[in-house]
């Protein structure tokens, strides 16, 4: 079992910058790949990055490469997504998500999730 709490959301203006927090609780933390998602009003609930247990390996949505770094502390159990040069568009709710898998595999589900934190980006 692995418990999940976002924070670091928040009001920004366009082109600012936010970091988002994920502490994860369980001893078995640093096994999991985790993702961050997020989902705007209307619309589904879209990856936004993913990293794998050592952060050897990461994955990005092509609408946030170059501006979005995902990265983890397994020592401290903690993933972060660090978000700068924000649009008006990147406005969601964010969400921490793990995966039981070695690697991101987009056809595997999210078994763990967080309750997620609002991001909204005025322009």
């Amino acid at each position: 079992q692995v418990q999940l709490v976002e924070s670091g959301g928040g009001l920004v203006q366009a082109g600012g910058s936010l970091r988002l927090s994920c502490a994860a609780s369980g001893r078995t933390f640093s096994r999991y790949t985790m993702g961050w998602f997020r989902q705007a009003p209307g619309l589904e609930r879209d990856i936004v990055a993913a990293i794998n247990w050592s952060g050897s390996s990461t994955y990005y949505a092509d609408s946030v490469k170059g501006r979005f770094t995902i990265s983890r502390d397994n020592a401290k159990n903690l993933v972060y997504l660090q978000m700068n040069s924000l649009k008006p568009e990147d406005t969601a709710v964010y969400y921490c998500a793990a995966q039981q898998t070695p690697f991101y595999t987009a056809n595997v589900g999210f078994a763990y999730w967080g309750q997620g934190t609002q991001v909204t980006v005025s322009s």
